[in-house]
């Protein structure tokens, strides 16, 4: 097939476009650093210079693959319209990457979640996150609406080296340059929030099953595993040799140092259940975060 992936140098971006190349798949990938043109050059991609914002590149683009992946950003809605537009009536398969972060709530770290959310739980977005969830209703409407076999992809924390040319995820080596920083493990609040969280290489395998397999407007959360931010902040205190020692800062340094996204991203509960995955048959076979965690030199925490 040939496949249009807006996000080939970024973390899930990059993961999808090896295991794609691998499998016999041409993939042409959206570049906006023109540096790292021939980076991707060389490992089989060919780089389509052109950002979110250019819709007359992601039109065309979308509109010669046999499929589109979006894995460059799940907050940019002028690059889901453009991408839809071009796609509306052919069939075509597109796969929209978005964030289990639309589940998140503002416990700010002060009570765990108990019940994981599947794709067919109801759930009431804070503000911050309604363009988010109403990004992800308009793709998977556009398989009735627009004629298009859309997915919905939805991981939820992710860790693993990624394959691409960004090897690191987002939320743990944040946490992780703010552990080394200050000595210790770090959690927010009294860091009881919960966090579902997946592999990199697990990932990839359901972006791959939902190509071969899901059915239009289809909905998938990507978890195997889930943990508190103060279990976590201990995994990474003694994998940085800190020996278990974790610290509690006011949620307010988090979003000063990163803003809102921030807050919901290490002091909310996100708790999800991938059922419709499992149910497409799924079957995760990373390791936990913590196997993880506890495989990794010191170093290489990401």
């Amino acid at each position: 097939m040939k496949i249009f992936l807006t996000g080939a140098t970024g973390y899930i971006g990059g993961s999808l476009a090896e295991r794609l190349l691998a499998l016999g798949h041409e993939v042409t990938g959206l570049v906006r650093d023109e540096r790292k043109l021939p980076l991707l050059r060389r490992r089989g991609v060919i780089p389509l210079p052109g950002t979110l914002d250019d819709p007359e590149a992601l039109g065309k683009a979308a509109r010669a693959a046999d499929a589109v992946i979006h894995a460059a950003s799940a907050d940019h809605p002028g690059a889901v319209l453009t991408l839809v537009a071009a796609l509306q009536r052919s069939g075509k398969l597109l796969i929209h990457t978005s964030g289990s972060a639309i589940v998140a709530d503002h416990a700010d770290g002060e009570y765990a979640a108990s019940v994981p959310l599947s794709e067919d739980g109801f759930f009431e977005p804070v503000s911050f996150r309604r363009p988010r969830v109403d990004m992800n209703r308009y793709v998977r409407q556009a398989a009735i609406e627009k004629g298009i076999r859309t997915v919905v992809v939805c991981p939820s924390m992710i860790y693993g080296t990624g394959r691409g040319l960004q090897p690191d995820s987002d939320q743990l080596p944040k946490l992780t340059a703010l552990a080394r920083q200050i000595g210790a493990g770090v959690y927010f609040g009294q860091g009881l929030n919960r966090y579902s969280n997946v592999h990199i290489d697990d990932l990839v395998d359901l972006y791959l099953l939902a190509m071969e397999k899901a059915p239009g407007g289809s909905f998938f959360f990507a978890e195997n595993g889930h943990n508190s931010f103060r279990e976590i902040a201990g995994m990474l205190s003694e994998h940085l040799g800190f020996g278990g020692r974790t610290v509690s800062l006011p949620v307010a340094e988090a979003i000063r140092m990163h803003g809102e996204a921030a807050r919901l991203g290490v002091a909310s509960n996100s708790l999800v259940q991938a059922a419709n995955a499992r149910r497409l048959g799924w079957t995760p076979q990373g390791p936990s975060l913590a196997a993880w965690l506890q495989s990794l030199p010191r170093s290489d925490v990401a």
